[in-house]
């Protein structure tokens, strides 16, 4: 079975979010669909109504894309996304560039319509930068603050709580091994229809 279906869907939405076409972006999203990400929590249809209101107030970031690895049974599939997340940010007067690595996780399930559409989606942070659009510019940035932030979102979490967002501590990251093996088992026991998670599955 192919899996491009999938593969477009994931890549659409991520597309729609940068370009701002906020309302193909809602139509990626089952009606259950539910989306947590760094700074959000809820439906589909709400995060792209969240994510316009963000880019309204110059919160614009852009989604460098890798290729989805698709896994499909049945109208059911997991879609794996690797992607860096990037804002050029001011810190306190010297303009900076802050990208956050992760992988995005897709639920998608195929409707009566035969049309895929997102039920879930999360990702797993891996580790992000700061560094000063200006080379030998100085950033200056407490030290004592970040010590705050988990390392595989530290600069994520700090900017965006700076903004005013409440980014807590609880996301999937690599600093949490274990945490993420038990997100991937549930994932691939969803896919499975398997009340019961294998011991160990990998994307």
């Amino acid at each position: 079975m192919s899996a491009d279906g999938v593969t477009q869907l994931v890549l659409r939405e991520r597309q729609s979010r940068d370009r701002g076409r906020y309302t193909g972006m809602a139509a990626c999203f089952a009606d259950d669909s539910m989306v947590q990400m760094s700074w959000f929590t809820g439906s589909g249809a709400e995060f792209a109504r969240q994510t316009r209101a963000v880019a309204g107030r110059g919160g614009y970031a852009v989604h460098r894309l890798g290729t989805p690895a698709v896994r499909i049974e049945g109208d059911r599939a997991l879609a794996e996304l690797p992607l860096i997340i990037e804002w050029r940010i001011d810190v306190h007067g010297t303009e900076a560039d802050l990208a956050s690595a992760c992988r995005s996780q897709y639920r998608a399930q195929r409707g009566t319509d035969g049309h895929w559409r997102v039920a879930r989606t999360t990702s797993i942070y891996e580790k992000d930068t700061l560094v000063p659009v200006l080379p030998g510019a100085r950033l200056t940035v407490d030290p004592e603050e970040l010590a705050r932030y988990r390392p595989s979102y530290r600069f994520l979490a700090w900017y965006l709580n700076r903004k005013g967002y409440t980014v807590g501590d609880h996301h999937l990251g690599h600093d949490r091994t274990e945490a993420v093996a038990e997100h991937y088992r549930a994932e691939h026991a969803w896919l499975r229809q398997d009340p019961t998670p294998a011991a160990s599955a990998t994307l």
